[in-house]
């Protein structure tokens, strides 16, 4: 099966065998499009072994030691390269917003999942962070064979509720300043005053990578309604109701210099910033990551 949006429902998304294929399918499709690709710790010199667990990278296997021992064997290098990915997701309640049955939200899980299930291949740590003013969780980085089955579980378990909490200290559950990190924020960056651009810029230090995607739908980013109509703020209950028509492109120019403002600022901290829309190929942010990744190495 190679084409994935079939199976971009919500009925699928939550359930973790539903995303678990999901994933499998946009990964191992994006991975068997690229040419050999290179494998961490290829054309290293080696300076001990370990024996071959179910999973491992058949191409890692000493043949010489098997020959010699009858045991299989994996190569490790004397160089560590694997990393830890930290997945932060922006759990509030304007990530409920909808179009096409897919919500922010849902996509968002595809996203996430896809992502993970291309970091265990990588041999990386994978952790999870799920955030808004009412819950918090976590579920840290580990290399564990079983951490992808642990993250779909979390995954499909993340309700968005609330807003994002204007609370600096919470920086402190989600960094880690001491090791080598790959960060994806994950959010619509839909903020009251800046607290989540400066909890983002809290993040960034000199041993990590912060990424951040940007989500949102395509009615949002192209104000697709006519005639009058009634918003709701999903977080604060609040509505009102405007002329579509006259207000598009007072609308687009606001939003188009948000977004302006907020990329300066995150690059000028030395942070990446992509925009995805719900429509888009999740194979994008696959290239996002291996870029990414590539830097820390």
């Amino acid at each position: 099966m190679k084409d994935y949006h079939q199976l971009l429902r919500p009925e699928t998304i939550n359930s973790v065998s539903g995303l678990s294929l999901i994933a499998r399918v946009i990964v191992d499709g994006y991975l068997s499009g690229l040419n050999q690709s290179r494998r961490v710790g290829s054309g290293l010199e080696f300076s001990q072994y370990r024996g071959y667990e179910p999973g491992d990278d058949m191409r890692l296997l000493d043949w010489k030691m098997l020959a010699r021992s009858g045991r299989y064997y994996i190569k490790q290098s004397e160089i560590e390269t694997h990393i830890a990915v930290k997945f932060i997701l922006d759990s509030s309640k304007s990530m409920l917003h909808e179009e096409d049955g897919l919500s922010k939200l849902d996509f968002v899980k595809v996203l996430v999942a896809s992502l993970s299930y291309l970091s265990q291949k990588q041999g990386d740590a994978v952790g999870l962070f799920s955030v808004n003013d009412q819950k918090l969780f976590s579920l840290n980085p580990t290399v564990q064979k079983q951490q992808f089955k642990r993250m779909l579980h979390e995954l499909i378990q993340v309700n968005a509720r609330g807003k994002w909490p204007d609370n600096p200290a919470i920086l402190d559950k989600l960094h880690d300043r001491s090791h080598k990190e790959l960060i994806f924020f994950i959010t619509d960056l839909y903020e009251h005053h800046n607290e989540l651009t400066e909890m983002i810029r809290g993040l960034k230090t000199s041993r990590n990578e912060v990424v951040v995607l940007h989500i949102m739908g395509k009615n949002e980013l192209e104000f697709g309604y006519n005639g009058p109509a009634i918003f709701e703020d999903l977080e604060t209950g609040e509505r009102i109701r405007v002329d579509a028509r006259t207000m598009k492109s007072k609308y687009q120019d606001t939003l188009n210099a948000m977004i302006s403002d907020t990329k300066e600022l995150l690059f000028s901290n030395g942070i990446g910033y992509h925009l995805f829309n719900l429509s888009e190929p999740i194979e994008n942010a696959l290239q996002i990551f291996l870029k990414q990744r590539a830097r820390l190495m």
